[in-house]
């Protein structure tokens, strides 16, 4: 779980990973989770989001900034685009990305 709160956490500040697909395919949930927290911008969800955000500032631009660009959007906010086989060991790899 630590390992998916930092990855959603990292998404969140980037914009974007490169993963594999069994992590991506269990993170692009998790980080829809924390937009639609974020989309109600109360003080509630905001400490919901801080106890699962592993950075403060990540919260903070996930509720000023993340949230007000999705409000007319219901869910979907993440995409997974497949990039082909990692070098190494062939796993294949994709990128999320919010929308």
């Amino acid at each position: 779980m630590a390992m998916l709160r930092a990855m959603t956490t990292y998404l969140l500040e980037n914009g974007q990973i490169k993963t594999t697909v069994t992590r991506a395919k269990e993170v692009a949930p998790l980080a829809e989770k924390m937009i639609t927290l974020a989309k109600k911008n109360d003080l509630a969800a905001y400490r919901q989001a801080l106890a699962f955000i592993t950075k403060e500032d990540v919260a903070k631009k996930l509720f000023d900034q993340i949230g007000p660009k999705y409000a007319t959007r219901d869910g979907g906010y993440t995409r997974i685009v497949r990039i082909g086989p990692r070098r190494g060991d062939a796993a294949e790899m994709p990128v999320v990305q919010l929308v």
